[in-house]
């Protein structure tokens, strides 16, 4: 399980790609292939869509059971609603299994905006596709009663338009409309953007399946340009 973190290859851990190039085979999401276009040729690809993940990691526990070294690539961390686990229940025991950490949109995002995750955070995906919406809302009212930084994943796509206003109002519950807001698209994919905006106007920049969403807490400022969120060290 190799995580590929979010895309530019400086950010590739040495590890990651020393499991790249010891595997015979390489498993993914298309989409992700072709972030290693360069590190793959002359492997045996196998490549799926959406959707596809319980098939995909079958397949490479075939790989892994007729003896070949099988890398299953995910974006960002593989056990971060990566491939990991889904690999891990299904092998069970019959294949050995190395998860290869990787930097993930949470902190790739942070990391463009500053230091907002200095102290407790949560992250919550807004995908609903696994998860029924109404649990994903009472972690959101969790989230925002304990005054957490909210890490936001998923946060927009095209079938999923009003996820994103719902969590907003929900998080306004608890937290002051001019809390600071960072929006990431893109996060070190090279083609990165990054607006730092408030939970009351959060809504009037473009998010989409690309953005990591992050919520400050009520510590959290912002300080030429970046946004802090202090540890509670004195300075």
């Amino acid at each position: 399980m190799v995580g590929l973190g979010p895309g530019d290859k400086n950010l590739l851990a040495p590890a990651a790609l020393e499991a790249i190039r010891l595997s015979d085979v390489i498993v993914g999401y298309k989409t992700y292939l072709e972030l290693i276009e360069d590190l793959i040729e002359g492997k045996e690809i196998i490549s799926s869509g959406m959707r596809k993940e319980i098939d995909r990691a079958q397949m490479a526990i075939d790989f892994a059971q007729q003896g070949k070294t099988v890398a299953v690539v995910s974006s960002g961390d593989p056990g971060v609603y990566g491939m990991a686990g889904i690999v891990l229940e299904l092998a069970g025991d019959s294949v050995q299994v190395e998860v290869v950490p990787g930097i993930t949109a949470a902190t790739a995002a942070a990391a463009a905006l500053g230091a907002p995750l200095m102290h407790d955070f949560a992250v919550i995906s807004l995908s609903d596709l696994l998860t029924p919406w109404v649990k994903i809302m009472n972690r959101l009212e969790a989230a925002g009663l304990g005054d957490f930084v909210v890490v936001l994943y998923n946060p927009k796509s095209h079938g999923r338009q009003t996820h994103i206003e719902t969590a907003r109002e929900m998080l306004l519950w608890h937290k002051d409309p001019d809390t600071p807001v960072g929006i990431v698209r893109c996060a070190k994919r090279g083609t990165e953007s990054v607006v730092i905006t408030t939970l009351r106007d959060m809504l009037k920049e473009e998010i989409d399946m690309l953005t990591t969403v992050i919520v400050g807490n009520s510590q959290t400022r912002v300080e030429n340009g970046k946004m802090i969120t202090p540890r509670g060290y004195k300075v």
